[in-house]
């Protein structure tokens, strides 16, 4: 039984007084695939560096089961590390390439043997054993690389960014095999990615991180529709989450038409001082008819599905919003369209923390004194 426990986990790098990793306090369950997820420079990598002991620490502690790693070198960790780029030796085989950390740590032949065709088993690489690295595909050499890993039979497997170097469809391809290999293998894992696709995707929970703090770390269906900031509403989803700020005016609106919330929403807001930002996912915002007009900018058809990309006058300003919509659709860029919100809306306090959730509507209403409506009639 593996588990992994950052405490209060700090990191700050010579020549600056601001945390890559700010104070991390983090569970991560025995056999569980957590994906650790940030945009560039938010520390998820140094993170992973930490807990291998490539990175010290400048202050907290970091638990591999009940031992306490903070002051162990790597190589006693009990851990394996795959990296963005495979790190394969171009001279010796793939069988060579599996089983050359067990030959540097005294492993007698047969074995390594035995446990380099079990690992190839697991992967499929049975019929490339003997191919060099320069013959193989570069999915294939991916799996070379975690190949080595898994024959060390482990504690911990830490995995940085190892599918970016992949053309798109392998990317899909790989990252299935990696979640089935992981399930199959009940190994803890921890995961970096800057891609929140491919978070979601694979981790049974996703921590998400900006500026080296945590800012939610939950399952990936909690994460979507239960965000608790405003950085993960807006960072998790793939088009992210429209983010309209509405001011502390009351009642909210959106462009000329007002925003008519249900419970427990309306309650919520009157108890609600300050500015308020009101988030409402693609799909919950359909075009075709509403109180409300906005431009079409481009469409994207996907065939299974088409983005639409909005633009509004909202307090004056253009205001750029994404509908998801299902095919087929036939408006045009530069068509006016109608607006209406159908779905999940969640409201977002000053300070960014989200306050509630709750369903909201569009309802025809007249701007205020000085700002320009938006609101006519919707199309026939």
């Amino acid at each position: 039984m593996t588990s992994v426990r950052y405490d209060n986990a700090t990191r700050t790098y010579e020549g600056t007084s601001v945390p890559a990793v700010d104070a991390l306090d983090l569970d991560i369950g025995d056999g569980e695939l957590l994906v650790l997820v940030g945009p560039s420079g938010s520390g998820k990598s140094t993170a992973l560096r930490m807990l291998a002991g490539l990175e010290p620490l400048d202050g907290g502690s970091i638990r591999i089961g009940d031992r306490d790693v903070s002051n162990v070198r790597p190589r006693d960790r009990d851990i394996a590390m795959v990296f963005q780029n495979y790190a394969l030796y171009p001279q010796l085989t793939v069988a060579d390439n599996m089983g050359f950390a067990l030959k540097q740590a005294g492993v007698p032949k047969e074995e390594r043997r035995t446990r380099v065709r079990e690992a190839a088993r697991v992967l499929d690489l049975e019929p490339y054993l003997d191919r060099k690295p320069k013959h193989l595909s570069g999915g294939q050499r991916q799996r070379v690389a975690m190949g080595r890993a898994i024959v060390r039979r482990p504690a911990v497997y830490l995995m940085d960014e190892p599918l970016s170097n992949l053309d798109a469809k392998l990317r899909v391809q790989t990252r299935t095999e990696v979640v089935e290999l992981q399930a199959r293998l009940g190994v803890t894992t921890v995961y970096v990615t800057h891609d929140q696709v491919e978070a979601m995707t694979m981790g049974h929970r996703v921590a998400v991180l900006k500026d080296g703090v945590l800012q939610q770390c939950d399952t990936p269906r909690k994460l979507y529709h239960e965000p608790l900031n405003l950085f993960v509403a807006g960072f998790i989803g793939s088009p992210a989450m429209n983010l309209v700020p509405v001011g502390d005016e009351r009642p909210l609106r959106l462009g000329g038409s007002a925003i008519e919330l249900a419970r427990p929403g309306d309650a919520a807001l009157a108890e609600i001082s300050g500015a308020i930002t009101v988030g409402f996912r693609p799909e919950a915002l359909q075009v075709g008819e509403g109180p409300l007009r906005a431009k079409i900018r481009t469409v994207e058809d996907l065939g299974s599905e088409v983005f639409v990309h909005l633009s509004l006058e909202h307090r004056g300003q253009p205001l750029a919003l994404v509908s998801k919509m299902m095919p087929p659709f036939d408006g045009e860029p530069g068509d006016s369209i109608g607006l209406q919100i159908i779905g999940a809306t969640h409201l977002f306090a000053d300070d960014g923390s989200r306050v509630v959730s709750t369903t909201a509507t569009l309802q025809a209403a007249s701007a205020p004194a000085g700002v320009a409506s938006d609101a006519s009639p919707a199309a026939p």
